[in-house]
């Protein structure tokens, strides 16, 4: 049983791909067509949407500053991806079905843990990285 497990896991890690280069341009035309109608063209929380929201949208561009400057790298993706559902979405983030899903590209978190996520994710991820306040 015990050898079944370590192939199993073995054969698990083998496919899992290494973080490509981060394109945060990609992550840029992702958020347009994904966030920005409820976060802002800025990530400043003030998009078209915000008047019709129960709860106002994040600003994203002050997450770094509000987590004692470390951008909180893991809850980013967990809210992204749909692993730390968020209620004021109406159901777990993202609502925009398969589109975040995929796990099997690793990006290293800021304790150095490694957390498997998609590329489209990483991209988006950066993205947000270079809106961040000083």
């Amino acid at each position: 049983m015990r050898k079944t497990i370590t192939t199993l896991t073995l054969a698990a890690l083998t496919m899992i791909q290494p973080a490509f280069a981060q394109d945060v341009r990609a992550g840029e035309e992702t958020y347009e067509r994904y966030c920005a109608a409820c976060h802002g063209p800025g990530g400043t929380g003030h998009g078209p949407m915000r008047a019709v929201l129960t709860l106002h949208p994040t600003d994203l561009t002050a997450l770094r500053l509000n987590t004692g400057g470390y951008f909180p790298l893991e809850r980013v993706i967990r809210r992204i991806d749909g692993r730390d559902p968020l209620v004021a979405h109406g159901s777990p983030m993202p609502i925009y079905g398969g589109f975040f899903e995929g796990r099997g590209v690793a990006i290293k978190t800021e304790t150095g843990e490694i957390m498997l996520t998609s590329q489209p994710v990483i991209d988006l991820v950066a993205y947000l990285q270079s809106l961040q306040q000083p």
